[in-house]
């Protein structure tokens, strides 16, 4: 489920943040990394939404982490021309 809107969506279909026991927070691609997670959907939106209401920190407990969105924005840009035929 995403964090951020709520929506019910295959873990394939979601982005995976997590939180390992050395508490540097990353983007598991392979979705299968120990430690705390949180899934958010590959649309911007949603990415932005999380952003402002602080949505991950609160999830992962853990304080500002602004280079992360930076990087899950640019997962949803690629996502988003793949829909969209490579456009």
């Amino acid at each position: 489920m995403c964090v951020s809107c709520g929506t019910m969506k295959p873990k394939k279909e979601l982005i995976r943040v997590v939180r390992p026991p050395s508490g540097i927070v990353a983007i598991d691609a392979g979705g299968k990394a120990s430690g705390r997670g949180a899934y958010l959907c590959r649309n911007p939106e949603c990415v932005s939404h999380a952003k402002k209401r602080h949505i991950i920190e609160r999830n992962l407990n853990i304080g500002e982490c602004g280079d992360l969105y930076s990087s899950l924005m640019e997962l949803c840009g690629d996502n988003v021309a793949v829909e969209n035929g490579g456009v």
